[in-house]
């Protein structure tokens, strides 16, 4: 069997990672402990992120002539992807928190929601909340006149009750 056939079915499970997500994050992740690598992956995949490790040359075919072709220039050395198809700042968020705990993890750059970032971009973008974070807020927010209104009028009607 020639190389190019056992290298196909690779480049194409990483087609298929980059088809629907919304971000990948390129991490170098050298130096990193097997116990900090287990934390880490376990912290992804609990927030929906896949994190795989290719050969740079690899993700290289795969991202031809897509929105992640960007990310070419930053594949050197060691490189893992972190995907998300659901929350576009996830991976982001995950892997630039363990970093400050984990040195050895580097953040290399990004492409969220079609737009690329280099490492102080994907820096700032993790501090962005989670989309239900965001939606928390906004309700809270919401329900909060609401209920401060519903206890003026209570406040109201007990008074009115008093001097009655």
């Amino acid at each position: 069997m020639a190389k190019v056939e056992l290298k196909q079915p690779i480049v194409e499970e990483i087609k298929n990672n980059f088809a629907d997500a919304q971000a990948a994050v390129l991490v170098d992740y050298r130096g990193l402990t097997v116990e900090q690598d287990t934390r880490l992956r376990k912290q992804l995949r609990e927030n929906g992120v896949i994190y795989k490790v290719y050969k740079n040359t690899m993700v290289n075919l795969a991202v031809q002539g897509t929105e992640f072709e960007e990310l070419t220039k930053d594949l050197e050395g060691p490189t893992a992807v972190a995907f998300s198809k659901t929350d576009a700042t996830a991976p982001a968020r995950i892997l630039c928190k363990f970093a400050k705990e984990a040195p050895a993890l580097e953040v290399k750059s990004g492409i969220i929601d079609g737009t690329y970032y280099d490492k102080a971009g994907v820096e700032t973008l993790s501090n962005i909340p989670s989309r239900e974070e965001l939606l928390s807020k906004l309700l809270g927010s919401i329900q909060s006149p609401i209920a401060n209104f519903a206890r003026v009028i209570k406040q109201i009607a007990e008074s009115k009750e008093a001097e009655a």
